[in-house]
């Protein structure tokens, strides 16, 4: 199959970052192993890949290549400017080198047949429209966040004032209702350049030929059924998920081992994953109650601990070491919870933990690969968000798919030991953790079956990678 004419060439453009990267990777494999297609990543940014980055994309088949464009210079930017400001900027910026990729694709005939972007990168459209390249995008988060995406530029037309001030929540068509400070990050400040950035990548949206969006039915029925309407100007949305990593992680850690060796001798379904991502840090305050809240609840738990971000009492956080987040424990803590816990700094193969018999929940984020991660094993949640898309994302896992449950912080915001220490054990041994549990063992066999020849989010991809083949025939000259 690989080599005939009608085989898909197509180009991933990922927004700078491993979590945007991940998904994507998933996404090629599945292109390359299922449809015959030959992808290359273009891979911008302000400064050359990361290690990880790197790492990633050379252990990929040699029918996924990688193409590094020139970093672009964003230092006349202020050093206020938010991340979201940042990658639609390296998309504008690159768009030049981008040019030059698809003319030496073109030259050596081998131009790709699609481009796919993901949520930020819609101003790569411009230079795809000028080789005849099908413009799509590549949605990494939920049906929920797309639609709040696609509704973006007519709600800025209806609402005056900030979002987070509205008195009455946001309903978007499918959707949980959701108050205007949870909505995205990105839309709490209006006068930011990162919101007008975002509002104009939505307005483009509508030029992309497609939008594959890493969910499925099951997980988001209403949503979904809403996002697919037809609607003049709306693009067809193909539901393709869930795109997880379910492979091995890195060899060379010793740390790995170890945490996996302690989950094999510990009673099934009986410990509590903790960890909030490769980018979540709390307050001193906070993990402080976080580790006592553990303690309290009685409960097992493996604890990924990254050093926190600040503290209230800044003579406190400045004796200790930044290098080392568990001095930042409690006094005794870890003599105390010996026999029931293990706190590991800053890494753990998550993949491998969501996967084991032993892990019976998984306080998170939200960010929505780990969220897909724990679906797919069938892993419980505790509902902590943090930035970006996370307190939509928990607000859907809590009141609508009901697979998580959601500590209260008081009134100064911090989450207390006793709210802590409740939810953790109603989770891992409570009528309600129970309940939860079997929900989501209907939704991990869900995505089982939507993933399989005859599912529905292998059909979607069948169905737009069928296109891309006709498209790559018409390039060739051989339709």
């Amino acid at each position: 199959m690989a080599g005939a004419k009608s085989d898909a060439h197509v180009a991933v453009m990922p927004s700078p970052g491993m979590g945007h990267l991940i998904p994507a990777v998933e996404l090629a494999k599945r292109l390359v192993h299922r449809h015959g297609c030959t992808v290359t990543f273009v891979i911008a940014g302000e400064g050359p890949p990361s290690k990880a980055q790197r790492a990633v994309l050379e252990s990929l088949s040699p029918s996924i290549a990688a193409a590094f464009l020139p970093p672009v210079d964003l230092t006349d930017l202020p050093p206020t400017a938010r991340i979201e400001t940042r990658i639609s900027l390296t998309v504008v910026r690159s768009n030049p080198e981008l040019r030059r990729l698809l003319h030496s694709f073109k030259a050596e005939g081998r131009l790709p047949a699609a481009l796919i972007v993901d949520l930020f990168g819609t101003d790569a459209f411009d230079a795809a429209a000028e080789f005849n390249v099908s413009p799509y995008i590549f949605y990494t988060s939920t049906a929920n966040v797309l639609s709040l995406f696609l509704h973006l530029p007519r709600l800025d037309e209806v609402i005056p004032g900030e979002y987070r001030d509205l008195t009455e929540p946001v309903h978007l068509p499918g959707c949980v209702p959701v108050s205007g400070r949870d909505l995205v990050d990105p839309v709490q400040d209006r006068k930011d350049e990162a919101y007008k950035l975002l509002l104009h990548n939505t307005k483009r949206y509508k030029e992309a030929q497609g939008i594959l969006v890493n969910t499925f039915i099951e997980l988001e029925p209403n949503a979904i059924k809403s996002i697919q309407e037809p609607a003049p100007d709306k693009p067809t949305i193909y539901p393709v998920g869930p795109l997880v990593n379910m492979g091995s992680s890195d060899p060379n850690r010793t740390d790995e081992s170890e945490c996996l060796k302690w989950l094999g001798n510990q009673p099934l379904a009986s410990v509590l994953y903790i960890s909030f991502g490769s980018g979540g840090t709390l307050t001193c305050e906070q993990l402080n109650e976080l580790a006592l809240g553990l303690e309290k609840s009685v409960q097992r738990f493996l604890w990924v601990i990254r050093s926190p971000s600040s503290s209230a009492n800044s003579s406190f956080f400045d004796s200790h070491n930044q290098n080392d987040p568990l001095s930042f424990l409690p006094t005794g803590f870890l003599g105390r919870t010996r026999d029931r816990g293990m706190v590991v700094p800053s890494w753990a193969p998550q993949v491998q933990i969501l996967a084991h018999p032993s892990t019976g929940g998984f306080l998170t984020h939200c960010g929505w690969n780990s969220t897909l991660e724990s679906v797919v094993n069938g892993v419980p949640l505790i509902a902590w968000p943090l930035y970006a898309e996370q307190k939509m994302n928990a607000l859907l896992l809590t009141d609508e798919i009901k697979v998580a449950l959601r500590p209260r912080p008081r009134s100064d915001g911090i989450t207390g030991k006793e709210e802590i220490g409740r939810v953790v054990k109603v989770l891992i041994e409570g009528g309600e953790g129970k309940e939860m549990r079997k929900r989501m063992k209907i939704l991990q066999e869900a995505a089982r079956r939507v993933l399989r020849d005859d599912g529905s989010s292998a059909r979607a991809f069948g169905e737009v990678a069928s296109k891309w083949k006709a498209h790559q025939m018409e390039l060739d000259g051989t339709h």
